[in-house]
């Protein structure tokens, strides 16, 4: 409610959060801001800084995969994990909202394929700080 939040969501039984101070200073200072949020924050996050968020959606190569990999990393509980995929269909769908969508079959090829859709926004025209000064130079 005071507004010290970028954006916030619950998830899975948990809450999350981005402040949003730090985010603002690391854009006024040009940086790029990498968030690894769900679709509740991705949602908030572009009215917050409409203009300048770029969506990418990295989803599993499956189901099986996707449960084959929650339980490999050891973090969750079997019960957590059951909650999880009973939700995983409904949070998919929401990748339509992004802009970019990257299925992670081999994490090699996802992280390459997210630095070319980083790369690619870093240079649209809208984001192009010293283009007018640039295009005055050329006389343009």
């Amino acid at each position: 409610a005071a507004g010290t939040l970028l954006e916030w969501a619950r998830v899975y039984d948990d809450r999350y959060g981005t402040p949003a101070a730090p985010v603002r200073d690391a854009l006024a200072a040009g940086r790029d801001v990498l968030f690894d949020i769900d679709w509740q924050g991705a949602r908030q996050l572009r009215r917050a800084l409409a203009g300048d968020v770029v969506q990418l959606a990295i989803l599993p190569p499956g189901l099986g995969e996707l449960e084959r990999r929650l339980r490999a990393r050891g973090q969750d509980s079997p019960e957590r994990i059951a909650r999880r995929m009973a939700k995983a269909r409904e949070e998919i769908l929401h990748c339509r909202e992004a802009d970019h969508v990257i299925v992670n079959r081999e994490f090699d090829h996802a992280v390459a394929d997210a630095r070319a859709v980083l790369r690619a926004a870093r240079l649209a025209t809208a984001r192009q700080s010293g283009l007018e000064a640039f295009l005055s130079q050329l006389g343009a």
